[in-house]
């Protein structure tokens, strides 16, 4: 599991900047470098990219039946960068979820006492708890800076392009295709390869399968039948 964890870190070292896309191709190799993030009429539906080698498959989905029979080349657009917030969100999600089972808390790195003094709600309080427990522990002013704080991300990705505000017209986040989840932040100026933005996106997949299993367990004791590193 701590080498589940580690792999999830280290696949999501180019999040935030998406895959661009591109035009419906029938014949491609899955496993060539240019073409593992092109939209195909058939695309894996499940697989994963080991350390150091190619990238395993199993099963096939049709793309194109949201991309053309439901919708347009921008709709897949739109989808694949609707997966790839959720997925970021569910990585930093389980990142959270392992830290505080294994005690790698607040209480034990921050200067402060207090989550909350207001509210007399303090980390070593919340350590305690589970979890589940400690987020309903959050306050209202709490969440409302954590809203606030996706709010700006958000409309920063919506009149922003190529990391110049776009003055003028429509948004670019309103036209078609264009919220594509790349926010041109690349602090690190990490290479993005097609195989890193694959990484990310199957990376992104696990961690919500992750915690989705992880919160059903800790709410159902025994609901997920495999043994947890806590």
């Amino acid at each position: 599991m701590k080498f589940s964890l580690l792999s999830l870190l280290i696949g999501s070292a180019a999040a935030f900047t998406a895959p661009s896309a591109k035009g419906p191709v029938t014949t491609t190799a899955l496993n060539a470098e240019g073409e593992l993030l092109t939209v195909k009429e058939k695309v894996p539906c499940f697989g994963a990219t080991p350390l150091g080698g190619e990238p395993v498959f199993i099963g096939e989905n049709y793309w194109d039946k949201l991309t053309s029979e439901y919708g347009s080349e921008a709709t897949g657009t739109f989808l694949r960068a609707a997966e790839l917030k959720h997925g970021r969100s569910a990585m930093l999600a389980v990142t959270g979820f392992a830290f505080h089972k294994l005690g790698l808390t607040l209480d034990n790195i921050s200067p402060h006492t207090y989550l909350s003094v207001t509210q007399d709600i303090k980390f070593a309080d919340l350590q305690a708890m589970s979890p589940v427990d400690a987020v309903k522990m959050i306050p209202s002013e709490g969440w409302a800076q954590i809203f606030a704080a996706i709010t700006i991300v958000e409309l920063y990705e919506l009149t922003h392009k190529d990391g110049e505000f776009a003055r003028g017209g429509i948004a670019p986040g309103l036209k078609a295709g264009g919220l594509t989840g790349d926010l041109g932040w690349n602090p690190l100026n990490v290479k993005v390869t097609d195989r890193r933005r694959l990484s990310e996106l199957q990376n992104g997949r696990a961690a919500m399968f992750a915690i989705s299993a992880w919160v059903a367990n800790e709410c159902v004791a025994g609901s997920v039948p495999i043994p947890l590193p806590w």
